[in-house]
């Protein structure tokens, strides 16, 4: 097959972390299918352009073997006021429809959308209508309901819009993909979207990265050179932005500031220098700011570590949603401190690879790492609980292949 993705946070080659397609498309140019991405110049947790696509429009970039990737333009207007935002949505809208008419302009078996922004869907639906192929539209978030719980969206007449065209493209689309039970239940029961339309195929584990990592990577020597041989390591790894709310984490710093809880945040975004400022503020010694680094050392952090957490706002829209880090620390044999009600807390429960605390609730997320504090053997315990569930849950390689098989049966 030949796969049209438009994805408009698609990673770089060189970008630090790891994106779920960046991952998904390299399983399947590995089994010999063609993939072509229509991404964003602008970096999802930066909201800037790299210096080479200034100036820009549309620039062709081979990815790798089997993947081509086509960088379109977004206006880095996002941060500044209500109109900006607007802009930059319907910049790439505007960039990626244009490039998918005049430069990828070759045939294509099936164009697949990951959402959000939601209005990623309305250049799926027009170059599937273009190209007279069937469209396959991924929710990987509620939208627009998380947006408007987060403050991201607030204009009625744009929400109106986007709760219109919400429907329209779950018309539209051949299959849509939902990432959570939850999700699934809700297009099906509240939505009205018929069950046979809806699959769930969620975020997934990368275990080909911290299994080689568990069987050469000496953690004790990484503890030693950070400086970490008497602390108890809390690992976050993702963006810092609004819907994060990770001064939560900061005010708990605070709280056990005297003891060995060391707290570790890996990753950039619009709150970082903020909540450096909290941390400077309060005198904390016992937080530490990592800018994001590349997917393998990101896990050499992470198997250093005591404790991964998965944090993000209390809102309802949040407790239907997985965290896709939750998947790193499972396959890095760690447990989990999750701050997210919902699936991703019934996920943590049913492994039983870790506790949940209550989101924003500073009490109960200090009593439960204290609880951590005191515990031994709790950790390796609760660490190789979730890597055997995730193993045979949540296996990225497996779970690229059912998408696959999902692509081949709407392209016929």
């Amino acid at each position: 097959m030949h796969i049209l993705l438009i994805h408009q946070y698609f990673l770089e080659k060189d970008d630090p972390g790891g994106s779920r397609f960046n991952e998904m498309t390299r399983v399947w140019a590995q089994n010999g299918h063609q993939v072509t991405v229509i991404g964003g110049m602008v970096h999802y947790a930066t909201g800037k352009k790299r210096e080479k696509h200034r100036g820009k429009f549309i620039v062709k970039e081979t990815y790798e073997r089997n993947i081509t990737v086509y960088r379109c333009h977004v206006s880095e207007a996002y941060n500044t006021n209500f109109v900006g935002r607007l802009w930059a949505y319907f910049s790439f809208v505007f960039s990626s429809i244009s490039c998918g008419i005049f430069r990828a302009r070759q045939r294509y078996d099936v164009v697949t959308v990951t959402s959000p922004p939601l209005f990623v869907g309305i250049t799926g639906y027009l170059l599937s209508r273009i190209k007279r192929i069937p469209l396959v539209f991924e929710v990987r978030d509620l939208w627009p309901e998380s947006a408007i719980d987060t403050g991201v969206l607030t204009n009625t007449t744009i929400i109106r819009f986007a709760y219109w065209f919400e429907k329209f493209i779950y018309r539209k689309s051949t299959r849509i993909n939902t990432l959570t039970p939850a999700f699934r239940q809700k297009l099906i029961e509240e939505k009205g979207v018929p069950a046979d339309k809806v699959v769930m195929i969620p975020n997934a584990a990368d275990f080909s990265l911290s299994e080689e990592l568990l069987n050469g990577f000496d953690a004790a020597a990484f503890r030693r050179e950070m400086g970490w041989q008497d602390k108890f390591v809390i690992t976050y790894v993702g963006a810092h932005g609004v819907a994060n709310h990770l001064i939560q984490l900061i005010e708990t710093a605070e709280r056990l500031k005297n003891t060995q809880a060391h707290f570790l945040l890996i990753g950039d975004g619009m709150q970082k220098p903020l909540l450096k400022e909290e941390v400077q503020k309060r005198r904390l010694t016992n937080v530490q700011f990592v800018d994001s680094v590349p997917k393998r050392e990101v896990f050499k952090y992470i198997l250093a570590s005591d404790l991964g957490t998965s944090v993000l706002k209390k809102t309802d829209t949040f407790k239907t949603i997985y965290s896709n880090k939750t998947f790193d620390y499972m396959s890095c044999r760690k447990p989990i401190l999750m701050l997210i009600d919902g699936v991703s807390r019934q996920l943590v429960e049913e492994a039983q690879c870790g506790v949940y605390a209550e989101p924003e609730n500073i009490e109960d997320i200090t009593a439960k790492i204290s609880g951590y504090l005191q515990a031994n053997g709790q950790l390796a315990t609760e660490g190789l609980n979730g890597y055997r569930y995730a193993k045979k849950y949540f296996d990225r390689e497996a779970l690229a292949k059912r998408y696959l098989e999902e692509l081949a049966k709407v392209a016929g």
